[in-house]
């Protein structure tokens, strides 16, 4: 297994990290403990959930990924040798069970939001502590075209925001902060704002797949030359880019059968750069998944590559990637799909 650094920090992070955002919903605790264990024995230390989690929210699973996470730790006793990441939930229409529906970056709110997470966690700190989404009208979760909101006045100043993670580093109750789903500007004006403090954001949580590249874009640079590397999420597009879903199939207890709402990768042009995808990949005796994963991690900018699963099968094929050489064929294969249907779902 790889490991970098996480920003200046001195944290080392394996390149893999094992997301748990179905803990609690599409996996039980007993399955989340049987992929926790298989992770670990592969190498990896870094583990990301949220507050909001399990996904997709739901008052009912709300808090169970970082219990199952946190009961994980205590029963392995291996809380010294693991690297825990999550998340503080932003406002939004389908949040208000979560801290009262105060869903804004203030000091107090992040105070709470942060001891409560621990509780959950059973643990005393946080490794890396993130804000799930920017507070301000933004380009993230798809939306593109962005030209202004005035009336998008009420959020909380970023140097506040820095100030409130400042307090929670001073108590030794996180030990580092990142952003995620953030813009160009907001990773900025958040290095701007915190200078060389330990509040300086050090990961930037954001989508990267072959279907999503538009990192590249304006975050790409800023991630190489301020040491804020890029921590991907969704690397296989909800599940697209393993190929399950092509021909209109639908398996029963996959992701899109239980949420067919989130439809983000599976637009036609997606589809059609998807069945690329998949075709160069058995081509050269590649699982699809593996490739694409593989992909993610051969990237300057990035720091770790968050996998997830469901069973033990599909882990298997995910953590495989870590070992897995992309030859220069299959680059340039992927490179000329890339070309012909660019950034399909970002």
């Amino acid at each position: 297994m790889q490991f970098n650094e996480l920003g200046r920090t001195g944290i080392r992070v394996s390149r893999i990290c094992m997301g748990t955002m179905t803990f609690g919903c599409q996996n039980s605790e007993a399955d989340a403990f049987r992929l926790l264990d298989m992770s670990a024995d592969h190498g990896v230390n870094f583990f990301d959930s949220a507050e909001m989690y399990a996904f997709p929210a739901d008052p009912k699973t709300q808090g169970l990924s970082e219990r199952y996470l946190g009961n994980w730790v205590k029963a392995r006793g291996n809380r010294e040798n693991v690297v825990i990441a999550t998340k503080i939930t932003g406002p939004g229409g389908r949040f208000e069970h979560i801290r009262g529906g105060g869903l804004k970056y203030t000091k107090d709110q992040v105070a709470a939001a942060v001891d409560n997470s621990l509780k959950r966690l059973g643990t005393d700190y946080i490794d890396l502590y993130q804000t799930h989404w920017p507070e301000r009208s933004a380009n993230y979760f798809g939306k593109l075209g962005y030209t202004g909101d005035a009336s998008d006045a009420d959020w909380t100043p970023i140097s506040e925001v820095v100030d409130a993670m400042q307090a929670q580093i001073d108590a030794g109750k996180i030990r580092s902060f990142g952003v995620s789903n953030e813009t160009p500007w907001g990773v900025l004006k958040h290095l701007e704002t915190a200078g060389n403090t330990p509040a300086r954001i050090c990961a930037i949580q954001n989508p990267y797949s072959l279907l999503n590249r538009t990192f590249e874009v304006g975050l790409s640079e800023i991630a190489l030359r301020e040491d804020v590397g890029l921590f991907a999420y969704s690397p296989l597009g909800f599940g697209a880019l393993t190929g399950k879903y092509l021909d209109g199939a639908l398996p029963e207890g996959s992701r899109l059968k239980l949420f067919p709402g989130f439809t983000r990768n599976f637009k036609p042009r997606g589809i059609e750069a998807t069945e690329r995808y998949v075709r160069l990949a058995r081509d050269h005796g590649l699982e699809p998944a593996a490739m694409a994963i593989a992909f993610v991690n051969t990237r300057p900018f990035l720091t770790s590559n968050i996998i997830g699963a469901t069973t033990e099968d599909q882990l298997a094929v995910n953590l495989s990637a870590e070992d897995l050489t992309l030859s220069a064929e299959v680059l340039a294969g992927i490179d000329e799909i890339h070309n012909d249907i660019p950034n399909p779902a970002p």
